[in-house]
Formats: C-alpha cells, sequence, structure tokens
C-alpha cells in the first residue's frame, strides 16, 4: 500500500571530522520517502524554491517516488541547513538555518493523495500536520515525527496533533523534555497519555524503544564503523518502519512491529555510510536483506 510522506526539502552543507559537502539534497521528507521506496511506494509533499532543478525531482522519481505533492515556489528559495558535527559524530552544532519557502509551508494535498491510507508526518510544524489531517479523507493509519523545537515554541498546536495521531516518533531527550521525565519507558507512557496507539523513541547508537498500552520493544542499533554522515538517520529509521509496515497493509502486530523496527534500524545504518541520500542510491532489497541476516545474529541471544 501507498505511504504518503509530509515534510521539509532542504539544500544541507554538511562538516564532520573528515569531509565536507555543500549544497546537498537533504529535509525529513526525502530522508523518510527514499527509505519508504525500498517497501512500498510513496507518494512525497514538500516545498521547494526556483533553486530546485529537475534533475532533483528525477533522482525521486527514480527510486518510484511520486511527486505531484512538490510544490516549487519559483519566486523563492529552498530551505537551507547549516550544521557542524563533533569529533563524536553524535554530537552537532547549527551554524545557519535559512527556512526560505519552508517558512510559510502550508501543505497542499493533490486529489490523489487525500485518500491515502497510510500518513507519515515528517518533523516539521505541528500546523502542517494539522492542515494535513484536514485534507485526508480518512486514513487507517498516521505517525508523526517531531523534535526539541517545536516542543519549545508549539506545544499546543503538538499536543493537539498528538491527539489525532495514531503514533509519534521522537528521540530520547524530546521525550524527556515533553513529558519532564527522566526515565525513557516512563516519558513513553506519558506521551500514550495523550491517546496515541503507540510511541517510538529513537535512542541514536542506542536502538529504539516501541511502546503501546500493552507491549513495549526494544532493539538496538546496528553496529556500523564507517559512520560518514549522521543526518537524517532518525527520518530514515522513521520512514523505513512505516514504509515496512504500510507494505503490510498497516497491520500493528507484535510481529510487522518488530520487523518495521528491525528494518528501519537497518535502512538508517546504511543512511550514515555516507552524506545525504548517496547510499540509498548503491542499495537495493537485496542489499538490505543480507544486513539483515547479520544483524539476526548479532541481536540473537
Amino acid at each position: 500500500m501507498t505511504l504518503t510522506v509530509v515534510g521539509s526539502v532542504a539544500f544541507d552543507n554538511i562538516r564532520t571530522p573528515s569531509a565536507s559537502r555543500e549544497n546537498i539534497l537533504g529535509g525529513s521528507a526525502t530522508f523518510a520517502a527514499f527509505a519508504a521506496s525500498f517497501f512500498s511506494p510513496v507518494q512525497m509533499v514538500g516545498v521547494v524554491g526556483g533553486d530546485w532543478l529537475p534533475e532533483h525531482t528525477e533522482l525521486l522519481k527514480g527510486r518510484g517516488i511520486d511527486t505531484e505533492g512538490i510544490e516549487v515556489v519559483k519566486e523563492g528559495k529552498t530551505f537551507r541547513w547549516t550544521g557542524k558535527y563533533l569529533d563524536n559524530m553524535n554530537d552537532r552544532e547549527t551554524i545557519d538555518t535559512q527556512l526560505n519557502v519552508l517558512s510559510d509551508f502550508k501543505p497542499k494535498l493533490p486529489k490523489s493523495y487525500r485518500q491515502t491510507k497510510y500518513l507519515f508526518l515528517g518533523n516539521g510544524t505541528p500546523s502542517s500536520g494539522l492542515e494535513t489531517l484536514d485534507q485526508i479523507d480518512g486514513a487507517d493509519l498516521v505517525v508523526a515525527d517531531t523534535m526539541d523545537l517545536w516542543i519549545n515554541i508549539a506545544r499546543v498546536d503538538l499536543e493537539q496533533l498528538m491527539r489525532r495521531i495514531d503514533g509519534l516518533v521522537l528521540n530520547d531527550s524530546e521525550a524527556k523534555l515533553l513529558t519532564g521525565e527522566t526515565n525513557t519507558i516512563t516519558a513513553g507512557r506519558r506521551i500514550l497519555d495523550y491517546g496515541l496507539t503507540f510511541v517510538v523513541v529513537k535512542k541514536g547508537e542506542h536502538g529504539a524503544v516501541f511502546l503501546s498500552r500493552d507491549e513495549i520493544y526494544a532493539i538496538p542499533a546496528f553496529p556500523t564503523e564507517n559512520v560518514i554522515d549522521p543526518t537524517g538517520a532518525g527520518d530514515s529509521f522513521a520512514g523505513g518502519m512505516f514504509g515496512y509496515i504500510a507494505s503490510q497493509n498497516g497491520k500493528i502486530t507484535p510481529e510487522t512491529i518488530k520487523n518495521g523496527l528491525v528494518y528501519g534500524t537497518l535502512i538508517a545504518s546504511f543512511c550514515v555510510e555516507g552524506f545525504s541520500v548517496e547510499q540509498f542510491q548503491k542499495i537495493d532489497r537485496n542489499a538490505i536483506e543480507e544486513r539483515r541476516k547479520k544483524f539476526k545474529q548479532i541481536a540473537s541471544f
């Protein structure tokens, strides 16, 4: 089944301890859509400026991603982010953020998207998520990502959004910030009180935790030695996980969830091995399945 992904599309300038790249493709929707495309058809919604080139659209279409939902504001510029990673490759500094056309982004879903059954709201303003939901005629599964910025400056909208979705994805520190709790599991359970069916807490190099009312699943990260650029790993994890779940007709069963967590983790492990989406252009589903075999050996006890 088709997964609709809504979020940011960006040009990134990345500096790491060993290399740097300028004007490379990024954004939450970009990474999530690429990751999901290994498992299910994807419809992508975002906004770009006049600096967006046809070759970028062709790159997305080459992955089978439907780009009808990408709005082009010719007189504007695409969202740009510049960041620097510290030596440990876990911590980073934001050097410059230029929202550009993203600052006024109001998602416009094509008619063909409005019957979608599976919707992933990539990291973006909670208000844009609410506007997206108002255009959907009813979905079986709606999941959103969020970040500390929206928790701090748009909490009312975020809480309203959480009451209208099925699942929330966020990292460990954000879960604690949102709830005031210091324990990840306790924080996750507090988030469920907003009426969510489940929450997924990302823990970076320490894996991820899935929580629902009745179940908890924890999965380690795949041990990756060659970390080139961590940008987009979290979005890739979410896109891979929910792309897989969409391919299983959105079944929220223990087996589907566990496999979704595994595939999301594996996709993220490929993402960090290169800049932007370049690693995704080098692999196929067979490469993912080979890594899954290795991961099963590592994680089994």
